[in-house]
């Protein structure tokens, strides 16, 4: 898979790309990346890639013709582009999967005040936001969406891995524990030292419950509705949501 990333500070999406899984990935062939600078196709002599909006108003607007000439230098119209851009869709994890199975994603960076229209209705397939805050670099949004995606890449990172992390199958991840078995006088779940494997898998199903009814319980809504559960998670589920009852009448 390819990354091309359209940005007026490709040295921030560069120095990721250079560390870590990604930088293994990128060794391997697995994932392709491509920086480019919207700057160098800025014709006058202060390469110039802002102005102010028509109609007025505050701040600055990046400028149409050196972005569109940038993107048709990788060929834009024949690949996926998104526009990173709090006016976006929800970024999810489920549209992360989707563009996964994608051969290449160009991201554009917004800066400013944002992108001239002109050029997201020529060129843009989705707008994509990553949280409902506003962002002064898009640099940092299109690595969020990069970092989602490329790793669940094939080949990128075991399948196993992936398989009850935070989002998969409807729940939120179940908690976590390594050495030392007591730190600062609290001691790791006996259940996961005993080496009962359907006794540990029953306690992480209902761990997983418990978290996201605690703290997102739409997603645990959303997945009844949606028929994501198994019979067994679905009565953990309602058991909960009727003890979370109890206590709120108590």
């Amino acid at each position: 898979m390819k990354f091309t990333v359209l940005t007026l500070f490709p040295e921030i999406t560069n120095a990721y790309f250079a560390s870590s899984i990604m930088a293994k990935a990128l060794e391997k062939g697995i994932i392709r990346y491509q920086a480019v600078n919207i700057r160098d196709f800025a014709l006058d002599k202060h390469k110039t890639c802002d102005d102010a909006p028509y109609g007025g108003g505050p701040g600055m607007l990046m400028l149409a013709e050196p972005l569109s000439r940038a993107l048709e230098s990788v060929g834009a119209k024949n690949s996926h582009v998104i526009y990173l851009t709090p006016s976006g869709r929800p970024f999810t994890q489920k549209r992360a999967q989707e563009l996964a199975a994608l051969d290449e994603l160009v991201l554009i960076c917004g800066r400013y005040e944002g992108i001239d229209q002109r050029v997201i209705d020529s060129y843009v397939d989705e707008e994509l936001s990553v949280g409902d805050y506003v962002l002064s670099s898009g640099e940092i949004a299109a690595l969020a969406v990069i970092d989602t995606v490329y790793r669940l890449v094939d080949k990128v990172i075991t399948p196993e891995s992936l398989e009850e992390e935070s989002f998969s199958g409807g729940l939120l991840e179940y908690p976590q524990y390594t050495r030392p078995e007591i730190f600062d006088t609290i001691k790791v779940p006996e259940i996961l030292l005993s080496g009962h494997h359907e006794n540990i898998r029953k306690w992480r199903l209902k761990k997983r419950v418990e978290k996201t009814l605690a703290v997102r319980p739409e997603l645990a809504e959303r997945g009844l509705q949606e028929g994501l559960f198994d019979a067994e998670t679905v009565k953990l589920i309602e058991e909960g949501m009727k003890e979370d009852e109890r206590n709120k009448s108590d």
